[in-house]
Protein backbone atom coordinates (compact mmCIF):
# COMPACT_ATOMS: atom_id res chain seq x y z
CA UNK A 1 0.00 0.00 0.00
CA UNK A 2 3.28 2.33 0.84
CA UNK A 3 4.51 1.91 -2.76
CA UNK A 4 0.78 2.29 -4.28
CA UNK A 5 0.82 5.63 -2.28
CA UNK A 6 3.80 6.39 -3.10
CA UNK A 7 3.65 5.86 -6.59
CA UNK A 8 0.00 7.69 -6.75
CA UNK A 9 1.13 10.74 -4.61
CA UNK A 10 4.00 11.20 -6.94
CA UNK A 11 1.98 10.88 -10.08
CA UNK A 12 -0.36 13.66 -8.85
CA UNK A 13 2.29 16.33 -7.61
CA UNK A 14 4.06 15.43 -11.21
CA UNK A 15 0.94 16.15 -13.08
CA UNK A 16 0.02 19.20 -10.84
CA UNK A 17 3.28 20.29 -12.09
CA UNK A 18 2.96 19.68 -15.45
CA UNK A 19 0.10 21.14 -16.47
CA UNK A 20 -1.63 24.28 -16.79
CA UNK A 21 -5.28 23.57 -16.21
CA UNK A 22 -7.28 22.66 -13.61
CA UNK A 23 -8.51 18.62 -14.20
CA UNK A 24 -11.91 18.35 -12.85
CA UNK A 25 -15.70 17.47 -13.89
CA UNK A 26 -18.74 19.25 -13.21
CA UNK A 27 -22.06 18.14 -12.12
CA UNK A 28 -24.91 18.23 -10.14
CA UNK A 29 -25.37 16.46 -6.76
CA UNK A 30 -28.73 14.05 -6.90
CA UNK A 31 -29.98 14.63 -3.58
CA UNK A 32 -29.27 18.68 -2.89
CA UNK A 33 -28.55 19.89 -6.60
CA UNK A 34 -25.21 21.57 -5.44
CA UNK A 35 -22.64 21.91 -7.89
CA UNK A 36 -20.37 18.95 -7.99
CA UNK A 37 -16.60 19.00 -8.83
CA UNK A 38 -14.46 16.10 -9.15
CA UNK A 39 -11.23 15.63 -9.53
CA UNK A 40 -8.17 17.94 -9.47
CA UNK A 41 -9.18 21.38 -7.50
CA UNK A 42 -7.59 24.45 -6.65
CA UNK A 43 -8.46 26.87 -3.88
CA UNK A 44 -8.61 30.01 -6.35
CA UNK A 45 -11.13 27.77 -8.30
CA UNK A 46 -13.53 27.75 -5.03
CA UNK A 47 -12.91 31.08 -3.88
CA UNK A 48 -13.94 32.52 -7.15
CA UNK A 49 -16.74 30.17 -8.39
CA UNK A 50 -19.90 31.71 -7.10
CA UNK A 51 -21.29 28.39 -6.58
CA UNK A 52 -19.62 27.87 -3.59
CA UNK A 53 -20.14 30.93 -1.03
CA UNK A 54 -19.07 28.81 1.92
CA UNK A 55 -15.54 29.61 1.08
CA UNK A 56 -16.60 32.93 2.22
CA UNK A 57 -18.13 32.01 5.29
CA UNK A 58 -17.34 34.00 8.08
CA UNK A 59 -15.37 31.83 10.54
CA UNK A 60 -14.29 34.56 13.00
CA UNK A 61 -15.41 32.51 15.49
CA UNK A 62 -12.69 29.68 14.94
CA UNK A 63 -9.71 29.21 16.44
CA UNK A 64 -7.07 26.90 15.72
CA UNK A 65 -6.01 24.60 18.17
CA UNK A 66 -2.48 26.12 19.05
CA UNK A 67 -1.04 22.77 19.57
CA UNK A 68 -1.82 21.84 15.96
CA UNK A 69 -0.62 25.51 15.05
CA UNK A 70 2.74 24.74 16.73
CA UNK A 71 2.83 21.14 15.16
CA UNK A 72 2.09 22.13 11.72
CA UNK A 73 4.83 25.59 12.13
CA UNK A 74 7.64 22.81 12.67
CA UNK A 75 6.99 20.56 9.86
CA UNK A 76 5.73 22.90 7.11
CA UNK A 77 8.67 22.43 4.75
CA UNK A 78 8.95 18.53 4.97
CA UNK A 79 4.75 17.33 4.62
CA UNK A 80 2.53 17.76 2.10
CA UNK A 81 -1.27 17.23 2.71
CA UNK A 82 -3.75 16.00 0.21
CA UNK A 83 -6.84 16.87 1.00
CA UNK A 84 -10.51 15.04 -0.08
CA UNK A 85 -13.54 17.10 -0.20
CA UNK A 86 -16.69 17.10 -1.34
CA UNK A 87 -18.19 20.60 -3.08
CA UNK A 88 -21.63 18.97 -2.15
CA UNK A 89 -20.66 18.23 1.48
CA UNK A 90 -22.05 20.27 4.62
CA UNK A 91 -19.07 18.61 6.51
CA UNK A 92 -16.42 20.24 3.65
CA UNK A 93 -17.97 23.46 3.86
CA UNK A 94 -17.50 23.16 7.35
CA UNK A 95 -13.76 22.03 7.64
CA UNK A 96 -12.28 22.90 4.72
CA UNK A 97 -12.17 26.90 5.08
CA UNK A 98 -11.31 26.25 9.16
CA UNK A 99 -8.59 24.33 7.35
CA UNK A 100 -7.73 27.36 5.24
CA UNK A 101 -7.23 29.20 8.36
CA UNK A 102 -5.11 27.34 10.37
CA UNK A 103 -2.58 26.84 7.57
CA UNK A 104 -2.78 30.57 7.04
CA UNK A 105 -1.67 31.19 10.69
CA UNK A 106 0.98 28.73 10.67
CA UNK A 107 2.20 30.18 6.95
CA UNK A 108 2.20 27.10 4.91
CA UNK A 109 2.64 27.14 1.54
CA UNK A 110 -0.81 26.45 -0.05
CA UNK A 111 2.12 24.93 -2.81
CA UNK A 112 2.21 22.38 -0.21
CA UNK A 113 -2.02 21.06 -0.84
CA UNK A 114 -3.05 18.50 -3.29
CA UNK A 115 -6.74 19.37 -3.66
CA UNK A 116 -9.15 16.75 -4.57
CA UNK A 117 -12.83 17.03 -5.49
CA UNK A 118 -15.23 13.75 -5.08
CA UNK A 119 -19.08 12.46 -5.74
CA UNK A 120 -21.64 11.92 -2.79
CA UNK A 121 -20.04 8.36 -3.47
CA UNK A 122 -16.56 9.49 -2.47
CA UNK A 123 -15.52 8.79 -6.07
CA UNK A 124 -13.22 10.95 -8.29
CA UNK A 125 -11.37 11.11 -11.65
CA UNK A 126 -9.16 7.93 -12.70
CA UNK A 127 -9.77 6.11 -8.93
CA UNK A 128 -7.55 7.62 -6.76
CA UNK A 129 -10.22 7.51 -4.04
CA UNK A 130 -10.36 3.38 -4.10
CA UNK A 131 -6.66 3.57 -4.43
CA UNK A 132 -6.39 5.25 -1.35
CA UNK A 133 -9.14 4.05 0.48
CA UNK A 134 -11.15 7.56 0.96
CA UNK A 135 -14.66 6.89 2.57
CA UNK A 136 -15.26 10.11 3.89
CA UNK A 137 -15.42 13.86 3.05
CA UNK A 138 -13.69 15.66 3.90
CA UNK A 139 -10.67 13.91 4.73
CA UNK A 140 -6.84 14.72 5.30
CA UNK A 141 -4.26 12.75 4.48
CA UNK A 142 -0.46 13.63 5.76
CA UNK A 143 2.47 12.65 3.86
CA UNK A 144 6.51 12.91 4.60
CA UNK A 145 8.60 11.97 2.16
CA UNK A 146 5.78 10.71 -0.02
CA UNK A 147 4.32 8.28 2.29
CA UNK A 148 1.12 8.32 4.15
CA UNK A 149 2.25 9.19 8.29
CA UNK A 150 -1.68 10.27 9.28
CA UNK A 151 -5.21 11.00 8.02
CA UNK A 152 -8.39 12.60 9.65
CA UNK A 153 -11.88 11.77 8.04
CA UNK A 154 -14.32 14.65 8.79
CA UNK A 155 -14.41 15.67 12.56
CA UNK A 156 -11.52 13.02 13.73
CA UNK A 157 -12.09 10.99 16.13
CA UNK A 158 -11.72 13.65 18.78
CA UNK A 159 -14.67 15.31 17.27
CA UNK A 160 -11.96 17.78 16.52
CA UNK A 161 -10.00 17.98 13.13
CA UNK A 162 -7.58 20.41 14.06
CA UNK A 163 -6.59 18.52 17.61
CA UNK A 164 -6.62 15.12 15.67
CA UNK A 165 -4.28 16.97 12.65
CA UNK A 166 -1.63 18.01 15.70
CA UNK A 167 -1.22 14.66 17.01
CA UNK A 168 -0.62 13.72 13.26
CA UNK A 169 1.64 16.18 12.99
CA UNK A 170 3.77 15.33 15.46
CA UNK A 171 4.76 11.93 14.14
CA UNK A 172 6.33 14.41 10.87
CA UNK A 173 9.09 15.73 13.11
Amino acid sequence: MNKLFTTLFLLITFSLNSISQTQYDVSSDPKNGLKTLKGILTIDLLNTDSAFTWMHSDISWYKPDAACVTNLSAVKDTIQLLVFIGTWCEDSHIIFPQLLKLLNQADFNMKRITLIGVDRNKKTLGSLSDALGITKAPTIIVTKAGKEIGRVEEYGQSGLFDKDLGEILLKAK
